[in-house]
């Protein structure tokens, strides 16, 4: 029997999940063609934010690889434009002047982004934010121009502005209402969201309307109607998107703003389905992930003749992540007459939570800063749950029961790609799967925007019970690979390997040249093993650490000389002045780990800023031992019990230079008062009477952690051996870019106390750890060995050596 043939127009995400259900239910049934306008296979557009921002890569996000295609038996037309469809000749036309006849055809053309109807939309340098392509565009503008502007205070907007200033750009956000993401959250979540986004280096220019971008051919910045002005090299428009119906309307398909379509995705000319943000379901659009793949579903089950529930509408939610901002809203957001709220408000943790109750019911939620209820509420909303029921489940969840214990198998965990409890459970105990990464690549659940990932722990620990080993969960160190953290260093231990790209060819990474995450892993990871051997590869790391400074918003950048133990001496601050003169440095700020950092040098005086100052470096960029931070001890303060500031200096120089998985930062504190904030620090040390007390696994951050004891020594000796297994053993089962906080909650603290309380252990891991300190690379090493301004420095202090 000949296969009918299906024709796929658009290679986006709604559409060609669709074609992945298809394939479940009637996988030799079809013979799909696709059309693609994108020189790209599918991936996901979610995660755009994120490539912009330099979190990942392009192959990072690709959901199905151009083997997918083939495995499938897929023709791809990428790079190529369907514009016109033939529904009495069953035949599609593209702009290739390709003739693809079908029997049924999905029509998922998306949408575009809204370019505001002002004189200059047309200018270069004007650019929306909706593909790779304008991700491209405006990476290589943050190579040659420092100012942007970002038109939309929305969901989009803030995510382009964040990337922007990740790539060394001034941003100013331009928005027409009086706080950000109006649309979806209330205006106290919205200035809470205003305010932390300040504090990351945005400008907001709210209540403004744009009236022209001037300039002449290129873009030289942006007019309002109340006279105003700002200059700007790049104009990112951001605000909105509108249904692209050019094809359909062609076509001769009925359109209003959308595709019109019914409960089953299907358009009123025969055998032609509408899915995703080009469709109009209802009156209504949709343009999050979550009801586009509910759409999918119902029209692949219509289209291979299942019977089964039409769509009838999705309940929105929204997720925002920038830099540790956390934004969650569904449903409802404003109260009225008939729907009241119950508000909690913290401003010391930064959180807020509202829920909307209307006739008795949950029928919206707003949160901020803690969005760990978020996918519980949808499901409320969704159906209609009684307010009573929320307090319930609320006290339940403080009493210590778990919530998805409670849940229904019907209950949604992953409203990205609608997987269920039920789907899940089922997956772990038919496939025998035990870790997050194997449920995602089963189920699809966490594919998408991640959120979700805690709950699908949660359930694969229900579920697996006692055959559950949390310190063991694989997680694929990146995209490019299915292989763990420690499946990796298994395999460079066990054949021994030596080059980051030998690893990527010996252990079959899907993407010849690596990314931005599993580049710099690899780098570690080969140093960590191979420490006496290994020659760091300056190319994997990142572009901070490559140059010694950290990049600032403008474009340049920050020096921090190191200063041991916070202390320092007329002769180096005069070597700081003179050089901040020379190179008209903006600003000299004395940090929070006691140092001073130089802000405002340009990129090409770097290195000449460093030969003058003569002074080692204070790694304020790299993942290695930032800072030791301490109080002024016994020597002069009339509280302190210990030489606080010579066992300070003391574990800094011992710890200096050598790489970790994240940074890290100490503390030495001469007694409980505490001065130093010992308690919040990676490895915090605190004198009392005749000893010293470790805490560790602090973290004074977005992630606010208190340091917890790990032990009480006597002498600042036995600080620097209990220091240094702790600092080794870290370094080698911790994942890259894995804090100190995080690994402690992970490993478990009693499970680190019974390895380094071990003597035999703690002896083993300070002799690695000695050997790789022996050849840790350090630019300024001849400085401090062969200088005299260092012991000079100390001379008036006890110091360890």
């Amino acid at each position: 029997m000949a296969k009918q043939k299906l024709v796929l127009i658009g290679n986006g995400m709604a559409g060609v999940r669709c074609i992945e259900e298809i394939l479940k239910i009637r996988p030799d049934h079809f013979e799909v063609t696709i059309f693609g306008s994108e020189p790209h296979p599918n991936y996901n557009r979610i995660q755009l934010s994120n490539v912009l921002q330099g979190d990942t890569s392009i192959d990072d996000i690709t959901i199905n690889d151009w083997k997918w295609y083939s495995d499938h038996r897929i023709t791809l037309y990428s790079n190529e434009t369907a514009v016109k469809i033939d529904s009495l000749k069953k035949v599609i036309y593209s702009d290739k002047n390709r003739e693809v006849p079908y029997d049924q055809v999905i029509v998922a053309t998306g949408s575009l982004p809204f370019i505001l109807p002002v004189p200059g939309a047309d200018k270069k340098g004007v650019t929306g934010f909706r593909n790779i392509e304008d991700c491209q565009k405006m990476i290589e503008y943050s190579n040659k121009y420092k100012k942007a502007a970002v038109i939309g205070g929305g969901l989009l907007g803030l995510e382009a502005a964040r990337g922007l200033l990740n790539l060394g750009m001034e941003v100013d956000v331009i928005h027409l209402s009086d706080y950000l993401m109006n649309r979806q959250m209330d205006p106290t979540a919205g200035k809470m969201l205003q305010k932390e986004l300040e504090a990351q280096g945005m400008n907001f220019l709210l209540e403004k309307q744009t009236e022209e971008i001037f300039g002449e051919e290129d873009v030289e910045g942006v007019r309002f109607t109340d006279g105003t002005e700002i200059k700007a090299d790049l104009v990112v428009m951001a605000a909105g998107i509108k249904p692209n119906v050019e094809l359909a309307i062609s076509s001769g398909i009925p359109v209003n703003r959308g595709i019109l379509v019914n409960d089953y995705m299907e358009t009123k000319v025969p055998d032609i389905y509408a899915v995703g943000e080009c469709a109009e379901h209802r009156e209504t659009m949709y343009g999050l992930v979550a009801p586009l793949y509910e759409q999918g579903k119902v029209l692949a089950g219509r289209i291979c003749g299942v019977e089964g529930k039409g769509y009838e509408g999705s309940v929105l939610s929204t997720k925002l992540k920038v830099s540790g901002v956390d934004v969650f809203s569904a449903g409802e957001i404003f109260e009225d007459a008939q729907a009241k709220s119950i508000k909690e408000y913290n401003e010391w943790t930064g959180t807020y939570k509202k829920i909307l109750i209307r006739d008795g019911v949950i029928s919206g939620a707003v949160l901020f800063g803690d969005t760990k209820e978020s996918t519980k509420l949808v499901s409320m909303i969704h159906k209609g749950t009684k307010a009573e029921e929320y307090f319930r489940t609320d006290q339940s969840a403080e009493s210590g029961l778990s919530l998805v214990a409670e849940m229904p198998a019907e209950e949604i965990i992953c409203g990205c790609n609608g997987v269920t409890k039920g789907d899940i459970v089922q997956a772990i105990e038919s496939q025998q799967l035990c870790s997050l990464e194997e449920v995602k690549g089963c189920t699809n659940a966490s594919r998408s925007c991640g959120g979700c990932k805690a709950l699908v722990g949660d359930l694969l620990e229900l579920t697996l019970g006692d055959e559950f080993n949390k310190a063991n969960q694989k997680e694929a160190i990146c995209g490019c690979t299915p292989l763990s953290r420690d499946e990796v260093v298994a395999a460079i231990r066990e054949k021994n390997l030596t080059h980051t790209r030998e690893v990527m060819n010996v252990l079959g990474w899907n993407s010849e040249n690596g990314c931005s995450k599993c580049r710099p892993a690899l780098n570690y990871y080969l140093g960590m093993v191979n420490p006496l051997d290994y020659v760091d590869e300056k190319e994997s790391k990142f572009v901070n650490e490559r140059l010694h400074a950290n990049i600032q918003k403008d474009g340049t950048f920050s020096v921090v000389p190191r200063m041991y133990g916070g202390v320092t001496n007329s002769e180096q601050l005069r070597k700081i002045a003179d050089v901040a003169d020379k190179y008209n440095v903006k600003l000299l700020k004395v940090t929070g780990g006691q140092r001073i950092d130089m802000f405002g040098v340009e990129k090409e005086d770097l290195p000449k800023v460093w030969a003058d100052l003569d002074m080692p470096s204070g790694y304020a960029y790299g993942k290695t031992l930032r800072t030791v931070k301490t109080c002024v001890g016994e020597n002069f303060c009339r509280f302190g019990t210990q030489d606080s500031i010579g066992l300070g200096i003391a574990l800094e120089k011992k710890f200096e230079r050598i790489g970790t998985p994240h940074k890290f930062k100490m503390a030495v504190s001469a007694c409980p008062r505490n001065c130093a904030e010992s308690g919040i620090k990676d490895l915090g040390v605190v004198g009392v009477d005749g000893a010293w007390e470790i805490y560790v696994g602090g973290n004074g951050g977005t992630h606010l952690r208190a340091a917890e004891l790990l032990c009480k020594v006597k002498t600042s000796e036995e600080v620097i051996e209990m220091t240094g297994a702790y600092f080794q053993y870290y370094r080698e089962t911790a994942n890259y870019l894995e804090r100190t906080s995080f690994w402690v909650e992970r490993l478990g603290l009693d499970a680190i106390k019974e390895v380094i309380g071990n003597k035999e252990n703690r002896d083993a891991l300070n002799r690695r750890l000695n050997d790789a300190l022996s050849v840790a690379q350090e630019p300024w090493k001849e400085v401090i060995e062969n200088k005299s301004t260092q012991e000079e420095l100390y001379k008036k202090v006890k110091v360890l050596v």
